[in-house]
């Protein structure tokens, strides 16, 4: 392919906003020939964006420079050799690979062109696998895909159902990021992936060739801590691929959160990369000052072919609060797999007085959706008027936020699979989209940033002072002081940008720049004759603790989703996902005897539970002729602060008692001098859950906080395995009450669902 002047005046084009006015050169090589050009000033004042690069394909390398206006060239290019420039002669430099990455080096280095950088694939490349429920897996892997894109690694990150595992010998290294859930599980996004792995016809040399590793994302509260990540390498081995590097895992109970223990890890992993695939002679790693290309920006929309009816005129600040509030309580956002959901009630069960708002929530959906004991609904949140209007005003959006938008790819060369997922699906099905929408509806920006925000708006800012700062938060050896700016005072992205309030980012970067908004889980605390509304739809109750507190700095911290909860009235709609839990529990599990653990909040799947136990009594009663079923009984340990403040469900359990042999031990930490616990119901009750779990075969459930309370009750039931039988033959020794807690774990009668 010949490269003219015209195709070397669209590279130029596509920085006119920072060349306009001056002269630049061009250099580029085709068909291992080495060009140079020189553009002049008269000719680039003339050009328009003529949109991203539509002629220059793989079969060529470009880099545009402007020198030094103390520093006058002092070379003359050859064709097809080498063009070194000299950093002292740099005012600024791009580079165009084949990758279609535009990379701004802004003086720092010296670029190379070689004849050997033109046509032909890459021979270094890394394919980002994850596994992700809440988004924290989703983050990890985007930070490890920056790594392996400033490595020069041709990068794909994508969820791991989105690829087969036959295309992973097509890649240098294969990379899993993996969050565990429930009782050992891979997330939803995960298990297609995961079962084509366990098909029995596939050969011990399936993967061979396949070069791998794993970060695993976990909670040590839960006893499979990190299962995910361990059986998916063990599975990985057994079918032939090697595990390049030792596999990472983190644990949410870490003291420095997932950060403390991910950081180290991929900063050896960086040191590894290098030293088993080395760059080729001459090239180096992307500084991390210096700025990867967007993959996906924000465009405005053609207004040309849009009709009359639909303009792009900017709202009065009246007309914005009125469509930002109709926007709060209707949800119209297009996101797939979601449940539109009508709020029926949000009650609170807690007095006004109570140090915490807890609400019983109430929300149906015309469909008939079922669902069991330990599903959760997923509550897709959204930010409010202030906030989104604070961040257009601090970054200087306020002529752009109420104009159409779409979110298009960064560069029209890419094709379709060598692109990553949009970081918002379905945008062009939104009506009316604008940048307010955008903020308002998808991007976290009241979230606790992490390392790698801070090095993305570190290219935002001219003042040095800042940029220094704002890298010094993602140095490895400054976590600590990461941990006590953002994680430990719980500082939101709005207000770093506040105090940093030189940073100002382009509107056509939010998406690139800020955390999408997650869905939270809540815990599903219908069951039975509770599930159904008369016309026919399904109904979720929920019991939310809305999330309000102080933090170490004095300030208020709000939850971002709990505050969205906390503002709807009924009649309003909100979208919903209804995502499977980890508790699995069968009807013949909820007949025996069991023991439901659920301090606060955590009793919401345990009333499910009981609900469902009571629909099978009366259904039973209902086929045989009022016979009453042979059902185990069920102990139900409730932890609160005060009975007379936030004993949850406390006339329910009275009414359900006499239908399901329910026996509630209910414990109140600060009703008496001395605080008392459920694992203290436990040691007070030792014979009672010895028969219930050892004589009966009774199954557990723990539900709730997961800090300290699922180890408390773990031992406590151990010892009541040591010390609540008859005799000392009955009694089990220390190791052989938790041989048989483990045991239990094994055959699924006992389990947690903590958060």
């Amino acid at each position: 392919m010949q490269i003219t002047k015209s195709l070397i005046a669209t590279t130029v084009a596509l920085y006119t906003s920072v060349v306009l006015g001056e002269s630049v050169h061009i250099a580029y090589t085709s068909n291992g020939d080495f060009y140079q050009e020189k553009i002049e000033a008269e000719k680039l004042t003339k050009l328009e964006h003529p949109g991203v690069l539509t002629d220059i394909q793989n079969t060529a390398n470009c880099v545009l420079w402007r020198h030094h206006p103390n520093h006058p060239p002092d070379y003359q290019a050859k064709r097809g050799s080498n063009l070194v420039i000299p950093p002292q002669q740099l005012d600024y430099i791009y580079c165009y690979e084949p990758s279609g990455a535009w990379v701004n080096y802004r003086g720092k280095s010296t670029c190379i062109m070689s004849e050997d950088q033109g046509s032909g694939p890459r021979k270094r490349s890394a394919l980002i696998l994850y596994g992700s429920e809440t988004g924290n897996a989703q983050e990890v892997a985007e930070e490890l895909g920056s790594l392996a894109e400033r490595l020069h690694f041709m990068t794909q990150v994508s969820e791991m159902n989105h690829v087969k595992p036959e295309k992973l010998s097509s890649y240098t290294i294969v990379v899993f990021a993996i969050s565990t859930t429930g009782q050992g599980d891979l997330p939803a996004n995960a298990r297609t992936f995961w079962r084509s792995l366990l098909l029995k016809r596939l050969p011990a040399t399936f993967l061979e060739g396949v070069s791998f590793t794993s970060f695993g994302l976990g909670d040590s509260s839960y006893p499979k801590f990190n299962w995910a990540a361990r059986k998916l390498c063990k599975r990985l081995v057994q079918l032939g691929a090697n595990e390049t590097y030792l596999s990472g895992e983190a644990d949410q109970q870490h003291p420095e959160g997932l950060e403390g223990t991910f950081i180290p890890w991929i900063t050896d992993f960086r040191k590894h990369l290098l030293d088993t695939y080395p760059l080729p002679e001459g090239q180096h790693p992307i500084p991390d000052d210096v700025q990867l290309p967007p993959k996906w920006v924000l465009q405005l929309q053609d207004q040309t072919s849009k009709s009359n009816t639909d303009p792009a005129v900017p709202r009065t600040e009246n007309q914005s609060t009125e469509d930002s509030k109709s926007r709060l309580e209707h949800d119209l956002r297009p996101i797939p797999d979601t449940l539109t959901a009508t709020l029926i009630q949000n009650k609170r069960v807690t007095p006004a007085k109570h140090w915490q708002d807890v609400r019983h929530v109430s929300l149906t959906v015309p469909d008939s959706v079922t669902y069991v004991p330990g599903d959760m609904i997923s509550i897709m949140p959204k930010n409010f008027t202030e906030d989104v209007q604070a961040l257009i005003q601090m970054m200087g959006w306020e002529e752009q936020a109420d104009q159409l938008v779409s979110l298009v790819p960064a560069n029209s060369q890419h094709s379709a699979e060598d692109l990553p997922l949009p970081p918002i699906p379905n945008l062009e099905s939104y009506p009316k989209l604008t940048l307010r929408a955008i903020i308002m509806d998808y991007l976290d920006i009241r979230a606790i940033p992490r390392r790698r925000f801070f090095s993305e708006i570190s290219h935002y800012t001219n003042d040095e002072m800042q940029k220094e700062r704002l890298l010094e938060f993602t140095n490895p050896e400054f976590l600590d002081e990461l941990w006590d700016y953002t994680s430990r005072p719980r500082r939101s992205i709005l207000e770093v940008l506040h105090e940093f309030d030189t940073v100002k980012i382009p509107w056509q970067h939010a998406t690139s720049v800020f955390p999408v908004l997650r869905g939270r889980q809540f815990s599903i605390a219908s069951g039975g004759e509770l599930k159904r509304t008369p016309e026919g739809g399904a109904k979720f109750e929920l019991l939310i603790a809305i999330v309000k507190y102080k933090t170490i700095i004095k300030r208020i911290r709000e939850g971002v989703c709990t505050k969205y909860i906390s503002a709807l009235q009924p009649g309003s709609t909100l979208k919903v996902h209804l995502q499977r839990g980890g508790l699995n529990s069968s009807l013949g599990q909820l007949s025996g005897p069991t023991v439901l653990v659920g301090p606060g909040t955590g009793v919401a799947p345990l009333r499910s539970m009981i609900w469902e136990k009571a629909a099978f009594v009366k259904a039973y009663k209902e086929e045989n002729g009022g016979a009453e079923p042979t059902i185990g009984p069920t102990i139900l340990l409730f932890g609160g602060r005060n009975r007379n403040a936030d004993f949850f469900f406390d006339e329910e359990w009275q009414q359900l008692s006499k239908l399901v042999k329910l026996e509630v031990f209910a414990a109140f930490s600060r009703d008496q001098k001395q605080k008392v616990y459920v694992q203290d119901v436990i040691r007070d009750n030792f014979g009672l859950f010895f028969r219930l779990l050892h004589e009966m075969g009774g199954s557990v459930y723990v539900c709730g906080s997961s800090g300290r309370m699922p180890q408390a009750v773990r031992e406590a039931l151990i010892e009541a395995f040591q010390n609540g039988g008859e005799t000392d033959a009955e009694r089990f020794s220390r190791e052989e009450a938790e041989e048989y807690l483990l045991g239990m774990e094994k055959s699924g009668r006992y389990k947690q669902e903590t958060w």
